[in-house]
């Protein structure tokens, strides 16, 4: 034995303990559960491979933490023992389990499989629940195995524990079981919590052990508490059945819920087959689960079989790949989607968590860092449940690297190593200018057109039908000619000739023929549908017509959205019918960025064109004028293409969706929820023939 290996043990005691009272005194867990358990198997593989080294004081030695003061302690006349882990998560966990048994058991080959009760680990606190003559007395917490906390008063809030057992008046008969909060319940809970400005919680389990220790039971029944019963300590005047799985089945005719994820398995492959199962559906229980447990399902084979040091020989936890782990950040960048949403992005070092490997985690937004006080160098909770992406949860704060930095010349104080993050002011791609709108969250890309991380976006809404309308240019052939370099802005496309087509794979004489020819018709457009084409957003179909009928032309739109004055600028976009600040504020980025106004100019260079006039000369006139409708359903004869056109050409404005503002609701064959809330707010009906007479035209 080694000085290194006094050292190390000494080390991981003290750490583990801290770690304990942190998560069940506490209930403010420093680290996550895979964190605990690696540095528990190194401790016991230390003191396996060194007896001497094995103290009174090591948590092998223990089971949990201590009672808090603040509730009477409860003595537990069996002790709540926790059981063994396997740390295979693979199908050899259950494998080396079986073997330990037959072994203890003494079986042979020739002898039949064990048969055993699978059921599901739950994450939540272990309770027991005294009854007395049927009637519950008592609730007492696990503790440290031996003696536990009273809170009666708070399981009683509990609506799934019964206060008397159905058909059972034993003296004594104690039950066992766990604590819990389902997911939609944590999220409801934390959805109240933030609609009254108050902290919101960080996981379901530590969320019910910390209602569970409340000393206000009114706090306790406010928070949404669910219970499984699982096992039995002190029985007194009650047959115990014969089995386990006899035995859960007799607790759910008392009135407990007893979880249905459960099977009665034989052998290893039984065994197998269920923490499969269970893995398959993990993502979609109502409830966390770390893993899953075996227990040999006789009672006399149990008793034959005994305990070991802390743990039941009979029974095992066969867990999954941990959901949660710990790891460092090397560094935060961002990426730019799509849509020029800017995410930031912590780069990790490599860490094992839900079954993959993971060396990146989404951060979301600017807040969500602030929030989490995520800095480079942070020792950090990632967590990956199912196919959602990774995520950091949570930081170690006591982790965090520090430097001394100098106050005066002679004090120094101590400070973190690395800044809080900033985010970046120009795109990383495209250099263009980083806003972020009111009351959005995310920071975006004003680039649009010239930005290639949003490149094949900004494309396909160019071509798109409602905008320049050319036919054949669709998602597969924009990927294709994007990555052979032919596209990177929408001037590109009036560039194609037919050898380059012709070269594209799978892309026909004929094909290329029909492109061009699409291509040519969409030299000669309308304003609007040029403004709509351009991407910028928040601006529509209704807006981009709005802003042609106000300006009449391009020129007229650029400089007014350009001019030095913010302030004039904005209010001269917003003299523009229903336009307000957060639509303004994105034409004026969108126009301001040498690059965007820059391929405008390609494109008029390139012969794209449209019919241009003074504003008064677009002011709208006709029956409609001032008037908002909205279609919905099926119409006999017109198509919704051309109904909006007739209401506009009428000095009306076809809009999208029905609110207060709306004036007419144009209604056809299978209308939907926009006919119902018409009628709510008493909108006045029309068909296509109401429509019609509505702007003096005959059907």
């Amino acid at each position: 034995m080694s000085d290194a290996d006094i050292q190390r043990a000494a080390d991981l005691r003290d750490q583990l303990n801290r770690y304990a009272h942190a998560y069940y005194v506490l209930d403010a867990p420093l680290v996550p559960d895979g964190e605990y358990d690696r540095l528990f198997n190194e401790l016991s593989a230390l003191e396996a491979a060194n007896p001497a080294l094995r103290t009174a004081d090591s948590p092998t030695q223990r089971v949990g933490g201590k009672p808090l003061d603040a509730f009477a302690p409860v003595r537990h006349v069996i002790p709540m023992l926790s059981i063994r882990t396997e740390t295979d998560s693979g199908p050899g966990g259950a494998e080396t389990f079986d073997t330990r048994v037959r072994k203890e058991l003494a079986l042979t080959e020739a002898d039949a499989p064990v048969e055993y009760a699978a059921e599901l680990k739950f994450d939540g606190l272990a309770i027991s629940l005294r009854f007395e003559a049927g009637v519950l007395v008592r609730a007492a917490t696990r503790g440290d195995g031996e003696t536990g906390e009273d809170v009666t008063q708070n399981i009683r809030t509990i609506g799934q524990i019964p206060l008397r057992l159905a058909g059972v008046t034993a003296p004594v008969l104690e039950v066992r079981g766990e604590v819990y909060m389902r997911r939609d319940d944590f999220d409801a809970l934390n959805a109240r919590q933030q609609e009254k400005g108050e902290k919101t919680f960080i996981n379901p389990r530590n969320t019910a052990a910390g209602a569970v220790r409340q000393l206000d039971p009114k706090i306790a029944a406010q928070r949404p508490l669910s219970f499984f019963a699982y096992g039995l300590g002190e029985v007194d005047g009650w047959t115990v059945p014969a089995t386990h799985s006899g035995m859960l089945d007799a607790l759910a005719a008392m009135g407990f819920p007893v979880c249905a994820d459960r099977v009665v398995a034989q052998g290893a492959a039984g065994l197998i087959a269920f923490h499969q199962a269970i893995a398959a559906k993990r993502d979609a229980l109502p409830f966390d689960i770390d893993g899953v447990v075996y227990k040999v399902n006789a009672r006399d084979l149990q008793e034959r079989m005994g305990f070991v040091s802390r743990e039941p020989r009979w029974a095992v936890a066969h867990k999954y790949p941990p959901q949660e782990m710990l790891t460092t950040v090397e560094d935060i960048d961002v990426q730019v989607g799509r849509t020029g949403a800017i995410t930031p992005v912590a780069r990790l070092a490599p860490v094992f968590v839900g079954g993959v490997t993971v060396t990146n985690a989404t951060l979301h937004n600017l807040d969500r860092i602030r929030e989490l006080d995520v800095r480079q160098g942070d020792t950090v909770i990632v967590r990956r449940a199912g196919d959602v992406i990774p995520e950091i949860v949570g930081i170690v704060a006591e982790r965090r690297p520090m430097v001394e930095e100098a106050v005066d010349l002679v004090e120094t104080r101590t400070v973190p190593q690395y800044k809080p993050f900033e985010m970046p002011t120009a795109c990383p791609v495209c250099g263009s200018h980083v806003a972020r709108e009111e009351g959005e969250a995310a920071y975006r890309c004003t680039g649009g057109l010239v930005c290639s991380a949003q490149r094949k976006q900004a494309l396909l809404h160019f071509a798109g039908r409602r905008a320049m309308d050319i036919e054949g240019l669709g998602d597969k052939l924009v990927d294709q000619m994007v990555d052979a370099g032919l596209l990177r802005t929408p001037a590109d496309i009036y560039k194609l000739g037919i050898v380059k087509l012709a070269a594209l794979e799978r892309m026909a004489e004929k094909s290329a023929s029909n492109l061009l020819a699409a291509i040519e018709t969409s030299r000669n457009t309308t304003l609007a549908r040029f403004i709509y084409a351009l991407g910028i957003r928040n601006v529509g179909e209704a807006t981009a017509k709005d802003l042609a009928r106000h300006f009449g032309k391009l020129d007229g739109l650029i400089e007014a959205a350009t001019q030095p004055d913010e302030a004039a600028a904005i209010a001269a976009l917003q003299a523009v019918p229903d336009i307000g600040p957060i639509v303004a504020q994105s034409i004026r980025d969108f126009l301001l960025e040498p690059l965007n106004v820059e391929v405008i100019e390609q494109l008029r260079a390139a012969g794209v064109s449209w019919p241009e006039s003074e504003p008064s000369e677009l002011l709208a006139t006709g029956p409609l004028l001032g008037k908002t409708l909205v279609i919905t359903g099926t119409l006999p004869t017109l198509s919704r293409d051309d109904a909006k056109a007739l209401i506009e050409a009428a000095g009306g404005k076809a809009a999208g969706s029905v609110s207060k503002k709306t004036d007419y609701l144009v209604a056809g064959e299978a209308a939907g929820s926009k006919l119902d809330k018409a009628q709510e707010l008493g909108i006045p009906i029309l068909d296509e023939a109401g429509l019609l007479a509505l702007i003096g035209q005959t059907s």
